[in-house]
């Protein structure tokens, strides 16, 4: 694929989108037996069909339905397998904001309680409505699969079904490639992976309570790297598949920190992706030195622009990032987006609708300036 004319894109972002007020009312009354499913259905066709228009006219290529079907980036999705339960969450997470104030949230926990099975197509009727409405590239966004292990690890998966995990990753990866190849079939061909594993293994507190928890954190990165190949093997040649790796993003606030350099090489030279989408709008996401194991053919989407605050970067400042990242990797391997969605979870981050396609827009500017 030619660089940067097909996904991942010059000027991109990593999917989801601030939820209108129209859409937060309907699930509201959703869950209190006000409206039933065919009605929270059709306003989110309507809100999906005017987010759409948001992306197109700011002038991005990559289109995704703002992930205005969810709750959660990704417990929307991986409960759809068979064998997963969600349940009520157990601990509580601190999610960190940069003025030093904590959010406290307690999210529902994964368990694995059965044989996994892809048992009904998760994306299809959603992916086939966004495709209805996109004159550009319809992009889906799914969660890793190493979701399912990270989090819970050994314990969160139930040992009568799987006494050994070789067999668990085996099933893990079928319902994924199964799931994939639907999409295929339907005609997706830009598939992008959420992944808060490969960043959070970047960071030495997570890396030693990784360490606590019988995990190697110099290990984790390689299986999940062959997790994820497994997922994908057999994609059409001309489908794109991205990761992209979050240190967390929850109401402007985050969990992790640190830089690439413990996981950079892995990933790059041994997951079978065309595109790495990589936090970098602040100093918790380390230099881009780690940029140097990036090989040819293979783009790194920096995300230079923040989802989390409403200041809208100068384009100045963007250039002189993109400048500094291109002395560790080619500038023709290079592109541009916000770090994380503007809405990884349905309350969204801390900024106005105005403000995401003002970040939008500036993506696309810079892009336009830098790559022509």
């Amino acid at each position: 694929m030619t660089l940067g004319q097909t996904p991942p894109f010059r000027a991109d972002h990593v999917g989801s989108l601030l939820r209108p007020a129209e859409l937060l009312d309907a699930r509201d009354a959703h869950a209190k037996g006000e409206i039933d499913d065919d009605q929270l259905r059709t306003v989110e066709d309507n809100c999906i069909r005017d987010v759409v228009k948001l992306q197109e006219d700011a002038g991005l290529q990559g289109i995704t339905d703002g992930e205005f079907r969810r709750t959660f980036w990704h417990l929307d999705f991986l409960e759809q397998i068979s064998g997963v339960e969600v349940r009520e969450g157990n601990f509580v997470a601190h999610f960190r904001k940069d003025d030093g104030t904590e959010v406290g949230f307690r999210p529902p926990t994964i368990g694995v309680t059965g044989r996994l099975g892809h048992v009904r197509d998760i994306q299809a009727e959603d992916f086939n409505y966004l495709k209805s409405m996109v004159n550009r590239t319809p992009k889906v966004c799914i969660p890793s699969p190493s979701m399912l292990h990270f989090r819970g690890g050994r314990d969160a998966i139930d040992r009568n079904a799987y006494p050994d995990l070789d067999s668990f990753y085996g099933d893990l990866a079928k319902v994924y490639n199964e799931e994939m190849m639907a999409l295929a079939a339907l005609g997706l061909r830009y598939l992008q992976l959420d992944d808060t594993n490969f960043a959070y293994l970047c960071d030495e507190s997570i890396r030693e309570a990784t360490r606590a928890k019988g995990e190697d954190p110099d290990e984790l990165p390689r299986t999940y790297c062959r997790l994820l190949n497994a997922s994908i093997a057999g994609r059409p040649d001309d489908m794109a598949v991205t990761v992209h790796m979050c240190r967390g993003n929850f109401k402007s606030a985050w969990v992790a920190t640190g830089g690439y350099e413990p996981v950079a090489d892995i990933l790059f030279n041994e997951l079978d992706v065309d595109g790495f989408f990589m936090e970098y709008d602040d100093e918790r996401s380390g230099d881009f030195a780690p940029l140097r194991f990036l090989p040819p053919g293979k783009t790194v989407v920096l995300g230079i622009m923040t989802s989390k605050h409403p200041e809208l970067e100068s384009a100045d400042d963007l250039k002189r990032r993109i400048d500094e990242a291109a002395r560790h990797a080619p500038l023709e391997q290079l592109a541009v987006s916000a770090q994380c969605g503007f809405s990884s979870t349905v309350e969204g981050n801390e900024l106005t609708v105005d403000d995401e396609i003002a970040k939008l827009e500036r993506l696309v500017e810079v892009a336009e300036d830098v790559w022509g």
